[in-house]
């Protein structure tokens, strides 16, 4: 515990951040006080940009610095599939698997009735007004294997189905490279459900 309030302020002010502890909100603060004026203003002013200039895109909710995202706005992706996830580092997460070429909705959350988080409290409505159009064929519910977001596909698959539009669910299985005798019993019957042909 630092006795200078200044620093004191700074390193609690790390440690709210999520998964950064003690420690190294104390290497970041002193960190900090180690780089040149300069580089103090510049990193604040980053911070400040991101938090003014960083808006959620029109269409798909995700991260944008304009009125739309770089994603909604190409011309070359797939506009008859929406990927659905639950927070924009997911959108990431597949973008970085160079495997889908289609568009994204971010709910920014997950049904939780424990939390007080229902379906109006997260961009599901937005998604619905995204299909009035009939371009979009399929949507891919890549919310995360937990109970609330499974909760959340299976409310959404609910209210698309009667539209005629296929809903379909990310595949769940074993980690490439992991052991058999390490799964978990869920996680195997996933797997044996999802199994494909080789």
């Amino acid at each position: 515990m630092s006795n200078l309030a200044p620093l004191q302020n700074l390193i609690d002010r790390f440690e709210r951040m999520p998964g950064i502890g003690h420690k190294t909100a104390q290497r970041l603060a002193f960190y900090i006080l180690s780089i040149n004026e300069e580089e103090a203003r510049e990193f604040s002013q980053a911070v400040l940009d991101a938090k003014t200039k960083i808006k959620q895109c029109k269409i798909c909710c995700d991260l944008a610095d304009d009125e739309l995202c770089p994603i909604c706005k190409s011309n070359t992706r797939d506009k008859s599939t929406i990927c659905v996830v639950e927070d924009p580092r997911d959108v990431a997460a597949i973008e970085r698997t160079h495997e889908y070429n289609g568009t994204y909705h971010v709910l920014h959350g997950a049904i939780s009735p424990m939390d007080s988080i229902g379906p109006d409290n997260i961009r599901i409505k937005e998604l619905i007004a995204r299909l009035s159009d009939d371009t979009v064929e399929e949507v891919i519910m890549a919310t995360n294997p937990t109970v609330e977001g499974e909760a959340t596909a299976m409310y959404i698959s609910r209210l698309l189905k009667p539209m005629g539009i296929t809903v379909s669910r990310l595949a769940y299985g074993v980690p490439v490279g992991a052991d058999l005798e390490y799964a978990d019993e869920v996680t195997l019957s996933r797997a044996l459900e999802g199994r494909n042909l080789i």
